[in-house]
């Protein structure tokens, strides 16, 4: 076999070395530090040089060593000994000598989140830190430090996370960083952890690498929002080339000319299992999910979930596909996989119930089926909290209506439970059973009655029943599951239909009644549909789009001032959350909000064909529906009807509408304006012109 020389830095690199060694493959690891060379796993085919090399060093020590490959194995972020390494084996390369370059690359994030403020440099991320006050949490590494010392505003608000080494508690004492602002501690750190110091130290903001999966990136993340602390990320550019764990080795066996895998292959006997383990307590198991749990080698899971079950298996908080995919790949790639593995991923209630197993489900089945992952996967079931708070006050669930508000937004929650005499929830906690409160005070509804599953299978569990009133001033933080009980739910009309009279409308036009229905109607609404109302006026449209279904969600852009604060008025009246004012003309208004599936348009302010064509590239399948009063909007439209590349299966309905009015003892028939009512779909994208 070649000889092999590995620049490490990273878990990678040295689960690498790990590799190589368990396939009895001699190799040279050469780290940094003291403290890199501790943590590496002791072998006799393993040799390991510690300290820091220049250009010239590296060249020295490949051309002495007689190295036939080079992986830089170093972090993404130690940009300099990458620059060394490339130059070194350039210059060698200058004068004859040409050794392979192999860049591992480690797994990273898969896109940046919202909520984090993000800098190139720790130059930037100190100057915006100084315009900040409260303590700072430092998990950069004791490297660059010295950045953030500069500024004494900065200096006395630190404390700062190093590896418990010599060399970075040397480089703490240098910045005069000492005493309680030094947390000398080894990673790998869970989100409590993280959560626990952040608490512990009264941090305000942290300060992070985007460091990916092995340098608990998204571990500091979720501590940081758990206790809503700012976050400054230093953002990584992007690594250039570079190769994954498995083709990097892939590379090396093809560079030395065998294979050197035949006891490690990626075997096909991995059992993955994604249970539900109930409320949590473990007396709410299936004695199934138990057996799996008990005969566990790997678990997986929330923080919360894996300390209330008994097991022996090694234990990682993951549970999450970007988490729990890449360290799959390292065991079942890695030097030190064993056949036969099962890897229990826990999943609180019901995994098949508002659970985030059906996501993860879907991500390893793909990885499955295209052959990344080598194994077995089904799921097991747990108790719900739904099913376990129905037990306890002796209701049913399926003649009830069942909503989630944990993490989500449910629009018109208000007219859901109004329809229903009973309704089920799931919350995130205290919070969410205030805001139940309110919502149900406001909307008139005080004689509801709520009762709430406080800790739900554990010790501490308590169900009471509530008013919404002393809903809004319930305190006590936790695992909430309720029940509300309407005894006055009124049945939901099937169809559209609301009377002009009971809109808000002062002088601001109105599509009217019957006009309205048949719009809609030619509209063709799906479920889910997003919907444009441009040219809203009052918002009738809109309003009777949002009543027929909680998941419509409808857009009223409306370009007067008056007449969007009518459409307001009007979605406060019918409580309904589901439609979203927009102060705009069109088609300049659209271009921010989410693709439509369906558009009316009562008013186009003479731009009726600018709209079209923006709404056409918005989404070339979307259904349209046009009203059209005066002369020129009738011209319009023929123009447009007559382009047989852009709309298809086109209707056209003019109505005239009579109303009878009492004159006496006679009723007369009053005519209303015509309205010509146009219906079509877009024909799809625009064909490719010819050249």
């Amino acid at each position: 076999m070649k000889k092999i020389l590995i620049f490490a830095g990273t878990t990678e690199g040295r689960k690498l070395s790990e590799y190589l060694a368990e396939a009895e493959i001699n190799h040279t690891i050469c780290v940094a530090t003291e403290y890199g060379a501790i943590v590496l796993r002791q072998h006799p085919l393993i040799k390991v040089h510690q300290g820091r090399m220049n250009q010239e060093q590296i060249a020295e020590f490949i051309s002495n060593g007689k190295f036939d490959v080079v992986v830089d194995a170093t972090h993404p972020f130690a940009k300099e000994i990458t620059y060394n390494i490339q130059a070194a084996l350039k210059e060698m390369e200058r004068i004859g000598i040409s050794i392979p370059y192999l860049r591992l690359k480690r797994d990273g994030i898969t896109e940046r989140e919202n909520g984090i403020t993000y800098f190139e440099t720790n130059e930037e991320c100190v100057k915006a830190l100084e315009d900040t006050e409260g303590n700072i949490l430092l998990t950069t590494g004791s490297k660059e430090l010295y950045k953030y010392c500069v500024s004494e505003g900065i200096k006395h608000r630190l404390y700062v996370r190093v590896l418990p080494s010599v060399e970075s508690l040397s480089l703490c004492t240098e910045q005069g960083i000492c005493g309680k602002q030094v947390i000398a501690m080894q990673g790998p750190f869970t989100a409590e952890m993280n959560e626990a110091i952040i608490r512990q130290y009264e941090i305000a903001y942290l300060v992070t690498k985007e460091s990916g999966v092995p340098g608990g990136y998204q571990e500091k993340i979720n501590a940081a929002k758990r206790t809503g602390v700012r976050i400054f990320v230093i953002g990584c550019s992007d690594e250039g080339e570079g190769y994954s764990f498995s083709e990097i080795c892939q590379k090396l066996e093809d560079i030395g000319g065998e294979k050197f895998r035949a006891k490690n292959q990626i075997k096909e006997n991995m059992e993955i299992i994604l249970a539900g383990i109930g409320m949590g307590h473990v007396n709410g198991l299936t004695k199934e999910v138990e057996r799996v749990i008990s005969e566990a080698d790997i678990l997986l899971g929330a923080e919360r979930m894996l300390n209330a079950v008994y097991s022996k298996a090694e234990r990682h908080p993951f549970y999450q596909a970007e988490q729990v995919i890449p360290y799959l790949h390292d065991i079942q790639s890695g030097s030190l996989f064993e056949e036969n593995k099962k890897v229990v991923i826990l999943f609180s209630g019901d995994s098949g119930f508002y659970s985030g197993c059906q996501p993860l489900y879907a991500a390893l089945e793909k990885e499955i089926t295209e052959g990344r992952i080598k194994a077995s996967l089904r799921i097991l079931p747990g108790i719900s909290s739904i099913a376990y708070l129905a037990s306890c006050i002796g209701e049913s669930y399926h003649d009830a209506a069942v909503y989630s508000i944990h993490g989500k937004k449910l629009y018109n929650l208000a007219h859901r439970i109004k329809s229903r005499s009973k309704t089920f929830l799931i919350t995130s906690g205290v919070k969410d059973i205030n805001q139940l409160g309110e919502l149900l005070t406001d909307a008139g509804m005080q004689k509801c009655e709520i009762i709430t599953g406080y800790q739900l299978s554990y010790e501490e569990q308590r169900v009471e029943r509530h008013t919404p009133l002393e809903c809004m001033e319930l305190k006590e933080e936790g695992l909430y599951t309720c029940f509300v009980k309407n005894p006055y739910a009124t049945q939901r009309r099937l169809t559209h239909g609301v009377a002009d009279g009971q809109f808000i409308r002062d002088r601001v036009p109105m599509t009217k009644e019957e006009i309205r229905e048949v719009s809609i109607c030619k509209l063709r609404l799906k479920e889910k549909a997003v919907v444009y109302d441009i040219g809203s006026g009052t918002g009738s449209i809109a309003i009777e789009i949002a009543g027929i279904s909680d998941d419509i969600q409808v857009y009223a852009v409306e370009q007067k001032h008056e007449a969007v604060l009518l459409i307001e008025k009007n979605k406060k009246k019918f409580e309904l959350q589901n439609v979203t004012v927009v102060e705009s003309r069109a088609p300049e208004g659209l271009t921010e909000l989410p693709m439509a599936t369906h558009a009316f348009i009562g008013g186009s302010g003479g731009r009726l064909k600018e709209i079209l064509v923006s709404l056409r590239q918005m989404n070339p399948d979307m259904r349209v529906v046009v009203n059209a009063v005066s002369m020129e909007t009738i011209c319009e439209m023929r123009e447009i009807l007559s382009m047989d590349d852009m709309i298809k299966e086109e209707e056209i309905v003019q109505l005239q509408v009579s109303r009878a009015k009492k004159a006496g003892n006679y009723h007369l028939m009053q005519s209303e304006n015509p309205v010509w009512i146009c219906a079509f779909d877009f024909c799809g994208k625009e064909p490719e012109r010819k050249a």
